[in-house]
């Protein structure tokens, strides 16, 4: 995947917004206001962080070294995935709609 097809994927989702709150270099994609993905433009590979359940993030870092806890983020409940070729499209999109669906199902 390539950061058109992440941006697409997650832009699709009900109530979704997206912006550069952080500068220019850092999109961010929100669900009720709440952030649930954050892409860094000039990461070399790309890499996103989105956020997780506490024991799936565990076991994520555990299987996959492309997955790692968050980048200047909770780690205990945010991933930084680097998308290196190890996961397939398919596993991206089910951790961008895993962050999407634990932000969006809290009450605000």
């Amino acid at each position: 995947m390539n950061i058109e097809d992440i941006r697409e994927h997650a832009i699709a989702k009900s109530d979704v917004t997206e912006g550069f709150p952080f500068g220019e270099q850092t999109l961010v994609f929100k669900v009720k206001e709440k952030i649930f993905l954050l892409m860094s433009l000039d990461a070399d590979p790309l890499q996103f962080n989105a956020k997780c359940d506490p024991e799936r993030a565990i076991e994520l870092r555990e299987q996959y070294d492309c997955v790692l806890p968050g980048y200047h983020m909770n780690k205990k409940h945010w991933n930084t995935v680097i998308v290196d070729g190890t996961l397939n499209t398919k596993q991206i999109k089910e951790l961008i709609d895993h962050s999407y669906n634990l932000v969006a199902k809290k009450k605000k």
